[in-house]
């Protein structure tokens, strides 16, 4: 059973940071491993410039950021999906194949959906 010092100790300040460590070696551990996380961070970036280089709104600036997260952080979680079902089985099940085909067709309706966002914006800029 757990102690009344142990709840405290892991809300204390020093498992915050430990906790944002960890976040934050999630974070690099996706880029460096992963392809396709660096073209998503590349596109944002992309964005992110093209937007400030056409003077877009600050609303569709939170718009283009917003997406661009999402669809980030879903190349993320998907990557996580992938490295768990391999961690768990080497051998080729249905369910392993259906878990990976989600994750990833989650990140590109996510991708297809923010590039349709970026064109709505973008395109009465572009064709000024």
């Amino acid at each position: 059973m757990r102690s009344e010092f142990d709840v405290k100790e892991e809300h204390s300040v020093k498992a915050l940071i430990k906790s944002f460590q960890h976040a934050f070696c999630g974070i690099l551990t996706s880029f460096v491993i992963g392809r396709n996380i660096k073209v998503h961070y590349t596109a944002a970036l992309a964005a992110v410039l093209s937007g400030l280089s056409f003077g877009i709104s600050k609303v569709e600036l939170v718009i283009i950021l917003l997406i661009s997260a999402q669809v980030i952080c879903l190349e993320m979680v998907n990557t996580a999906i992938e490295r768990t079902v391999d961690l768990v089985t080497s051998e080729y099940h249905i369910y392993a194949k259906i878990a990976k085909d989600v994750a990833a067709g989650a990140v590109l309706v996510a991708a297809i959906f923010a590039t349709i966002i970026g064109g709505i914006i973008f395109l009465p800029y572009i064709f000024k």
